[in-house]
């Protein structure tokens, strides 16, 4: 049964804490896959934003909040050429935010870096980032 590292678990406890109950589910049930990135420095923010990888520069990212409203991760081990592993792990991620939603386990949804709409499709973004899931704050 997969389990998060020293490494990953120390990136996700900065992440608030429907964000580690989404993820700690989830590793414990289904299939493996590595934290990258919880809460992010102005530094780290910035220099993301500078390699390209994120759309917004220090504060105005969700990894930017204490504790982090963001987290990336990635299928283990990890493969940034088959996107598809991507995409099968965020419905998987999504379906057990809904589970835990609809529970009451969680009081935030969950929201995907390649469908940022939430339609179902990826093809009307301008930006996927395929990594990085979100709570959604709704109105």
């Amino acid at each position: 049964m997969p389990h998060f590292g020293t490494t990953s678990a120390g990136r996700l406890a900065t992440c608030h804490k429907d964000l580690q109950t989404v993820m700690n589910h989830a590793i414990e049930h289904g299939p493996d896959f590595s934290i990258l990135c919880g809460h992010r420095s102005k530094e780290d923010q910035n220099k993301a934003f500078e390699e390209g990888k994120s759309q917004l520069k220090w504060p105005q990212s969700r990894h930017n909040t204490d504790p982090s409203e963001a987290v990336d991760l990635a299928p283990y081990p990890i493969d940034w050429d088959d996107q598809n592993r991507f995409r099968v792990l965020a419905g998987y991620l999504q379906g057990v935010a809904d589970v835990l939603y609809s529970n009451g386990e969680i009081s935030h949804r969950l929201r995907w870096g390649g469908d940022w709409d939430k339609d179902y499709q990826e093809k009307d973004e301008r930006f996927r980032d395929l990594p990085h899931f979100e709570l959604l704050k709704e109105d």
